[in-house]
């Protein structure tokens, strides 16, 4: 998995492409996702146009690496819009010729059966939301497909594309070791290179963190869920697919590209409402971009304005330190101390308190030399509390 090194503007982008529109709106999401029953999708097409043509000029990189389309559901795009989207990508920047193209899907039959048009329109890589293999399961995260037809949907998948990714949430409302090892050996014996696999979270705003508060809706116990990372990790490693991030797993060289981009805090242009991006101008300075989140009022400013940016602004150091390390320390590979470097203008020591990295070494949370700063495997399961004290003693001056 080659690290870019820093980003200065001047190597490649992602191109991120947002569809907001869902079938049904699942308990457990919290993406800006909007159910809705049918969409202009010649209107929709020509707004994504416009504003991917009127922000190109904002992107100082000259070489497209990835395009993401996700969601909401980009698999009921119609094939059209998909190659039409890609193919005013293709005008505008030269592309690279590995250019890493990613298609979130549904399983479901009717979706699936779009999998060889959206080939043909330009997708090389496909990444399912199966969510679970059992079909109690995937009625209770509201999924519209059973299990047969995600595991059709999987082998279509395999027929047509040489990257084939699939996400599962596990840490499900009583389950136990077992079904979880069993399940996720079912998933492994059908898995492409890629896998994301992804604890339940319940996040506010949800009908999940409802329930959750009403006490209809228990998660196991923290052992419990540990344990189940654990097992995942252990497995996954076993089956040549180890993690690369908290919850993502590939076989060497497989690793999604474009996620990378941000995990490495790379640059990279969203378009689509609530999409943003990360834009590195001629004096090195990141710019971070953000558009209007509400799809209709998305629509109406891209149509009278050519896009829907509401927010533009650099990035102090601060933010760029935070994000740094929110980011980075997600990977397996870690954060490079020349990339700290270089975009806080000090070294490692004068960003961390000495005494505290080595409070973590010593606890067995994280792992540094003079080139990297790495979340260790204990580290990575309790991420968000390493990285809250990272921050949190940088930020108060603690040194």
């Amino acid at each position: 998995m080659p690290d870019p090194g820093v980003q200065d503007g001047r190597n490649g982008f992602g191109l991120y492409i947002h569809w907001p529109f869902c079938l049904a709106k699942c308990p457990y999401c919290d993406f800006n996702s909007h159910v809705t029953q049918s969409v202009d999708q010649r209107r929709w097409l020509a707004a994504l146009q416009t504003e991917l043509t009127t922000l190109a000029p904002r992107v100082r990189a000259t070489r497209l690496d990835s395009i993401f389309l996700g969601g909401g559901t980009p698999s009921l795009m119609s094939p059209d819009t998909v190659a039409g989207l890609i193919e005013t990508a293709r005008r505008l920047w030269p592309v690279a010729p590995d250019c890493e193209i990613t298609l979130e899907a549904n399983p479901t039959s009717v979706e699936a059966a779009k999998l060889r048009a959206f080939r043909e329109g330009g997708a090389n890589r496909i990444s399912l939301g199966v969510q679970a293999l059992d079909n109690d399961a995937l009625r209770f995260l509201g999924r519209g497909h059973d299990s047969a037809e995600a595991i059709a949907a999987v082998e279509t998948a395999h027929a047509l594309f040489d990257q084939l990714s699939f996400d599962l949430i596990y840490a499900r409302p009583g389950q136990d070791l077992d079904d979880w090892k069993n399940e996720l050996d079912r998933a492994l014996s059908i898995a492409g290179s890629h896998m994301s696999l992804y604890q339940l979270v319940i996040e506010p705003g949800t009908v999940f963190h409802a329930r959750f508060n009403h006490g209809e809706l228990v998660l196991p116990e923290d052992e419990t869920a540990g344990m189940l990372y654990e097992i995942t990790q252990e497995r996954m490693a076993a089956a040549g697919m180890p993690a690369y991030e908290i919850s993502n797993h590939a076989r060497a060289n497989a690793e999604c590209r474009h996620n990378l981009i941000y995990w490495r805090s790379g640059n990279y242009l969203g378009i689509g409402p609530g999409a943003h991006g990360r834009l590195t101008d001629q004096d090195g300075q990141r710019h971070r971009l953000r558009l209007h989140r509400a799809p209709a009022i998305w629509l109406e400013r891209v149509e009278r304005d050519g896009h829907a940016v509401t927010e533009t602004a650099i990035l102090d150091p601060d933010e760029q330190f935070i994000e740094l390390v929110m980011m980075g320390l997600r990977l397996t590979e870690g954060l490079p101390v020349t990339r700290l470097q270089v975009e806080t203008g000090r070294d490692l020591e004068a960003l961390f308190d000495p005494a505290l990295i080595r409070d973590l070494r010593d606890a067995g949370y994280l792992s540094t030399d003079h080139t990297r700063l790495q979340a260790t495997a204990a580290g990575r399961q309790r991420l968000d509390s390493v990285i809250r004290v990272l921050i949190t003693s940088r930020l108060s001056g603690g040194h």
